[in-house]
């Protein structure tokens, strides 16, 4: 079992509404500090760790169960020692000993619009998914499941404040070993 006081290397989440650039970062981040790096996202459909697909949703119905067995496997046997980084819309669903710091990504709506109206989403779920935004649906579970001083909220709008977010990573992975 992971346990964070027994970790070599931190582990982080990256989280926000889709189209915030928590991939994108993630890689980012994954690359500079040389830590694997966990697209959720992929791990769910290379496993199939859907129940179904809703209609109304637009979107497949996750099975957590499966999924976490999966992701089990990752982070408490395979990198017991710390060292990932991954990234997901939701948080709520992963064991809180998993994670040094949760990142939660945020976007202006008028660019976070623009990203999901890019990828072709449905109206509807685009509109959904703006609102999960602007309500703050994802930083409230970040801060409701997590002890919130390990929740970080950061813009990322930019490439500039997405190099800027790397960056105080970046400081902050290093503290994190320091203070080890």
């Amino acid at each position: 079992m992971s346990c964070p006081d027994e970790r070599k290397q931190p582990n982080i989440l990256i989280t926000g509404t889709p189209g915030v650039g928590k991939t994108e970062m993630a890689t980012c981040i994954a690359e500079k500090l040389n830590l694997h790096h966990i697209n959720v996202g992929n791990v769910i459909r290379e496993n199939k760790c859907h129940l179904e697909y809703d209609e109304t949703l637009d979107t497949h119905v996750l099975d957590e169960e499966k999924l976490l067995d999966i992701l089990e496997i990752d982070v408490d046997t395979e990198h017991l020692n710390g060292g990932i980084v991954a990234d997901y819309h939701a948080c709520e669903l992963f064991p809180e000993r998993w994670f040094d710091l949760i990142l939660v990504l945020r976007a202006d709506t008028e660019i976070l619009y623009d990203r999901l109206t890019a990828r072709a989403y449905s109206e509807k779920k685009r509109d959904e998914n703006m609102q999960c935004e602007i309500m703050n649906v994802i930083l409230d579970e970040a801060k409701e499941s997590y002890d919130p001083v390990i929740v970080q909220e950061l813009s990322n709008n930019t490439i500039e404040e997405m190099d800027e977010n790397v960056s105080r990573v970046e400081a902050w992975y290093h503290q994190w070993l320091k203070d080890r």
